[in-house]
């Protein structure tokens, strides 16, 4: 089991060097990435923050995604100085589950697919806490597609990371990576 490990660790970290991860080491970099695989659409009826066992969550394959994104980012050199999350818990588990460091929970992260949340306002917020951070700053944010692609304009497949720098209009999309399908 060992080695099979090693020698899927090494895979995963070819794969990511092919892919030449270097926009996600650029000071500054905003990475954005949709959490990993979670079967399903929205969250069910009975949705309760705080509460996983009422939200639709990671299945082993959503895990496994996780993992072994951050297995090929770390490989590859990659690092973050602030790694945030939506407070859903398949963002927060994806966001740990990846292992770039300790994850802080950002409440406009928070999805607002089907009439929940506000995206307007909670678009702003983001933007804000971004334009807070020192301009070097590069920060991996896992969150979900509605508020991706209010950001950016892009849809991201689960488990992608959409890479963004900062720009006077917002964020400018510069690159994206699917590590692990």
């Amino acid at each position: 089991m060992r080695v099979f490990l090693t020698l899927w660790l090494i895979f995963v970290g070819s794969l990511a060097a092919a892919q030449d991860l270097s926009a996600l080491k650029s000071p500054g970099v905003v990475a954005l990435m949709r959490h990993a695989l979670a079967p399903g659409t929205g969250d069910p009826a009975g949705f309760r923050l705080g509460d996983c066992a009422t939200q639709r969550n990671l299945d082993a394959r959503g895990r496994a995604q996780a993992q072994e994104t951050g297995a090929a980012l770390r490989a590859a050199g990659v690092e973050f100085d602030q790694v945030w999350s939506s407070r859903w818990c398949r963002a927060r588990d994806t966001a740990k589950l990846m292992g770039m460091g300790a994850v802080v929970e950002q409440p406009p992260l928070d999805s607002f697919y089907a009439g929940q949340g506000d995206p307007d306002r909670q678009t702003a917020a983001t933007l804000a806490l971004i334009e807070a951070l020192p301009e070097a700053t590069r920060v991996l944010i896992v969150t979900h597609q509605v508020n991706i692609t209010a950001l950016t304009g892009l849809g991201a497949g689960s488990g992608e990371i959409i890479v963004t720098r900062r720009g006077p209009e917002g964020l400018i999309p510069v690159g994206r990576y699917m590590i692990a399908p």
